[in-house]
């Protein structure tokens, strides 16, 4: 039987957990969909007596955790992250992402910087032989001068679109806007990162570049791959 989506990720984001999260680590936790089931299973092995120390990367995260009974604390509570289960927008052959369609790029950046392994998860959609020619490539802006701000991101070959939630410009949870950018394919993401970077006004991109240390793959029929095992081959 094929698997719908939602089946796919809760497999690959509950293997991530059982593979990668051990008795007393910290742990970071993602945001978006496949991460719900990451997080889930995490209040699972809680209740099984782990001790887990565990950083959110969005309020909506840490909601939830604290619902799954999980101890929650700040990022600069803890010197570092053993593992950071999180999900992406998309997934090149060499493990280079583009995330922040969840909206939480920016604290999902800093907690991946704080990580020694940083574990994604995601259904084989995500799968692309080059970024940005599926998702937008989203980019965190201040609100001041965001129109600005616009107009030099699209400088950089893209239609830039601010991110709406209910008629309103969607708000991030530290106060920013979203600009999602669509490219037509990023041929140098690394040049691009750069380029973004020194934009006045911008926060932070959602190009994960040589971030992960693992990549989880799960296909229509529920077979979890490692895309750093077929890397290392």
């Amino acid at each position: 039987m094929t698997l719908d989506a939602a089946a796919m990720k809760k497999i690959v984001a509950e293997e991530a957990v059982n593979r990668y999260v051990k008795d007393g680590m910290n742990v970071g936790l993602g945001t978006g969909s496949t991460a719900y089931y990451a997080i889930k299973r995490i209040g699972e092995l809680v209740a099984e007596g782990y001790n887990l120390t565990c950083v959110a990367t969005s309020v909506q995260s840490e909601d939830l955790a604290k619902e799954c009974g999980i101890k929650v604390v700040g990022v600069d509570d803890v010197d570092k992250l053993d593992v950071t289960i999180d999900g992406a927008d998309e997934v090149d052959p060499k493990m280079q992402l583009i995330k922040g369609l969840g909206g939480a790029l920016l604290r999902e950046k800093i907690v991946a910087a704080a990580t020694v392994n940083e574990i994604i998860v995601a259904d084989d959609s995500k799968l692309v032989e080059k970024l940005g020619t599926k998702a937008p490539l989203p980019v965190e802006v201040l609100i001041f001068g965001h129109e600005h701000t616009k107009y030099a991101l699209e400088r950089q070959g893209c239609k830039a679109e601010l991110r709406m939630k209910d008629g309103k410009p969607f708000v991030t949870d530290g106060g920013n806007y979203i600009y999602d950018c669509r490219f037509e394919g990023i041929d140098n993401p690394f040049f691009l990162e750069s380029r973004i970077d020194v934009i006045p006004g911008v926060v932070e991109n959602g190009l994960f570049l040589n971030t992960a240390f693992d990549v989880l793959i799960c296909d229509r029929d529920g077979n979890v791959s490692s895309m750093n095992e077929k890397l290392s081959r």
